[in-house]
């Protein structure tokens, strides 16, 4: 059986889901794609091709090799868009919670199949129908969870808006003994910077308690000010509308002091150096282009 431990997302790393862009599929229609910055690149003759996010991803299993981490991959479905495993599920403690996702992506969950059978059946979380939840929107902190939602009356309106208020309800019930914590998330299904799809896609607490943020992510200020007081100003790296759009916060924590970032990210890996991180450099631009990065398609099971 797998154990499973998500405390917070900067312990060293023992077992993650990588995803995968094996069979990715053709290029989307505009109409098929699930965020803006996808159909900007659709539109463009930009979309990403399958043997460069393979590229990009296979960069990504050598870093976990080399810090000794287990690393599962979904089973492959023909001509599916498997890369951003976060969405479809996530582990809170020694939980995992399915995420309920966009209908046309329940395929996905039957690719991790043989890694959801091997944990305790009681720990395997189905939230009720009407509760909306992606892993990107889920941050575990310690003693907090934060999610990322929008409760607007035009959620519906949005195919960006991926987590309601029943499912943050939902898991603080889960989770008594935590600390859950929403925000409101600036939502457009047109343009790309004005559009953080997930929580994670304008924020991302990093080792040594510091934190990666872009204000204009945050619909509500005061909420925004919360988390520059919780972190203090001084551990911050605040992030532009143009680093949020090449998904500069999407980066992923191996441990305390150890970063997966964007080799493009030169402002960023300038400055966790500067804060005594090891920044292990790839190429992800390519998948960037799908308005998702690093910790959108791993799926951490265990960390110690």
């Amino acid at each position: 059986m797998l154990q499973l431990n998500i405390k917070n997302e900067t312990s060293r790393l023992k077992v993650v889901i990588l995803g995968t862009a094996k069979s990715n599929g053709p290029v989307p229609k505009v109409e098929d794609c699930y965020d803006p910055k996808s159909i900007e690149h659709v539109l463009a003759g930009t979309y990403p091709k399958e043997e460069d996010m393979m590229h990009e991803m296979d960069a990504v299993v050598k870093v976990f090799e080399k810090y000794d981490v287990k690393v599962f991959r979904p089973e492959v479905i023909e001509n599916c868009n498997q890369i951003f495993s976060r969405d479809i599920a996530f582990v809170i403690e020694d939980k995992i919670i399915r995420a309920n996702i966009l209908p046309d992506r329940e395929k996905e969950i039957e690719a991790i199949r043989y890694v959801w059978n091997q944990i305790d059946r009681k720990n395997r979380i189905l939230l009720p129908e009407e509760c909306h939840v992606e892993g990107g929107d889920v941050i575990p902190w310690n003693d907090y969870i934060f999610i990322g939602t929008y409760s607007g009356e035009d959620y519906s309106n949005y195919i960006t808006a991926r987590t309601n208020m029943d499912a943050v309800i939902a898991i603080q019930e889960l989770f008594p003994n935590k600390i859950v914590k929403s925000f409101e998330l600036r939502k457009s299904n047109t343009n790309a910077k004005e559009n953080a799809l997930h929580l994670d896609c304008c924020f991302n607490p990093i080792g040594k308690g510091k934190a990666i943020i872009h204000k204009n992510g945050f619909l509500i200020e005061k909420e925004y000010d919360w988390l520059i007081n919780f972190f203090g100003k001084e551990n911050i790296f605040e992030i532009t509308k143009d680093e949020m759009y090449e998904m500069y916060s999407n980066v992923f924590s191996i441990s305390e002091d150890v970063v997966i970032s964007e080799k493009n990210f030169t402002r960023l890996n300038e400055w966790l150096v500067q804060q005594g991180f090891i920044v292990e450099k790839v190429p992800y631009a390519e998948i960037g282009k799908q308005e998702g990065l690093l910790r959108c398609s791993t799926l951490p099971l265990v960390r110690d």
